[in-house]
């Protein structure tokens, strides 16, 4: 594997997909990543007095969504990301020697190893995430692609305009032949977990009790809006407060996803009371029908007005967040990026997220400019669409020179990822 060119089809290179809600990796080639789940993992610290016989046993961690979601005594949620990018590296490793035990059941030093990182990635942390993968895990090949890129190539573009909404923020990410314009980043934090967030006030304000599973021991199913007739578990262990909202995130990430709905045109009551109502019912054997309600915190996403308790014009609307970042750009390339509007993102899956994107779009775009939205109708290549694009880019034949190569690691050192990585 010398001179850094590997043989095309040989070579089963890794794709890691890194968010803020969850972690994709596979084989690239294959059209879905191998597994998903949780980049929130449980810590037990146990230092406890130390003694001469028993030295203290650490820290214990739990990854993977089987080990994570079970009540533990002690056991606080951690991330080893912020805004997107590494924060905490030991996490980070942990995380990493899991994949490779438990999923890959492979040695890392066979496979090159291709790697998704957030558009606003600093120079240090891309330097010592390109030590450590050389370093500690001896892979023979590396490469570090901008997450927007990747979601560009899943969509068969190389240039466009990535609006990306992800758990934390909704980001407007302009890509000009594999490459992202930096300074036409837009950030908004209207993202999954702001919509938990507010659905969760909702259901308070509405005095529906949201209890998590592990909590509940059993439950009789009652008629619409009748009180939950449930158990409580007797022997519950004291959990921490972290792991007791994740588990609360998760319910509210379901309702939010089988419950809410964007409306076609800037929210009217008087449409409003005219749509269907959803059914939902909740783990503790709750259910009720949600009307308005299903419309109005979707549509914080495209007018941010309906946000309670915040000012409004702290805050950018998806559709905003697309005409500013193109404002920012070269005057001559912003055809090519409203041509195509590349939408991902688990957050972009809220049922009627793209149709009212389009028309606040339609609204908004110069007339001299041809207007195309690009999205996947497949749910899983929304979501997973930078695993994807990772997936395609890595096992391209023309790719195999681009790898930084062990080689050229030991020759020139970490800042080779400046070099080859754009």
């Amino acid at each position: 594997m010398s001179g850094g060119v590997y043989g095309g089809d040989e070579v089963g290179a890794l794709v890691y997909d890194i968010g803020s809600s969850s972690i994709r990796a596979g084989y690239a080639g294959e059209d879905m990543p191998k597994f998903e789940f949780p980049s929130s993992l449980g810590v037990i610290d146990e230092t406890v007095i130390e003694t001469e016989l028993v030295p203290p046993p650490g820290k214990r961690y739990f990854i993977d969504t089987v080990n994570v979601k079970v009540p533990r005594k002690g056991m606080d949620m951690a991330s080893f990301l912020k805004d997107g990018m590494i924060e905490d590296w030991d996490l980070f490793e942990k995380v990493m020697d899991y994949t490779y035990e438990k999923h890959m059941k492979s040695e890392s030093q066979f496979h090159p190893v291709l790697m998704s990182e957030a558009a606003w990635n600093v120079r240090a942390k891309r330097e010592k995430l390109t030590e450590i993968m050389f370093e500690k895990y001896n892979i023979p090949a590396f490469f570090l692609c901008k997450n927007a890129v990747l979601s560009a190539f899943a969509n068969g573009r190389s240039s466009g305009l990535v609006i990306d909404s992800g758990a934390t923020h909704t980001t407007a990410i302009p890509v000009y032949d594999g490459y992202v314009l930096q300074q036409a980043i837009v950030k908004s934090p209207l993202g999954g977990d702001f919509i938990s967030l507010e659905c969760r006030k909702m259901l308070e304000e509405m005095n529906v009790e949201v209890v998590p599973p592990y909590v509940i021991a059993s439950k009789v199913p009652v008629g619409n809006q009748q009180p939950p007739n449930w158990k409580r578990k007797e022997k519950l262990h004291e959990v921490s407060k972290s792991f007791h909202n994740f588990m609360m995130k998760d319910v509210l990430q379901d309702f939010a996803s089988t419950v809410l709905q964007v409306s076609d045109s800037p929210y009217d009551a008087e449409n409003v009371s005219k749509m269907p109502t959803v059914h939902y019912e909740f783990p503790n054997g709750y259910n009720m029908d949600f009307a308005e309600e299903r419309l109005r915190i979707a549509e914080c996403l495209f007018d941010p007005t309906f946000i309670k308790g915040v000012q409004s014009n702290s805050m950018l609307s998806v559709s905003h967040v697309i005409t500013t970042s193109v404002g920012m750009c070269d005057i001559d390339i912003r055809p090519s990026l409203y041509s195509s509007v590349i939408v991902v993102g688990g957050n972009s899956l809220l049922s009627g997220f793209t149709d009212r994107l389009n028309r606040d779009l339609n609204a908004k775009t110069p007339p001299s400019m041809k207007l195309k939205l690009i999205y996947s109708s497949v749910n899983a290549e929304r979501r997973f669409s930078t695993w994807i694009g990772g997936s395609i880019l890595a096992s391209l034949g023309s790719f195999q020179q681009m790898w930084i190569s062990k080689q050229e690691y030991d020759e020139g050192g970490k800042n080779q990822v400046e070099k080859k990585c754009p």
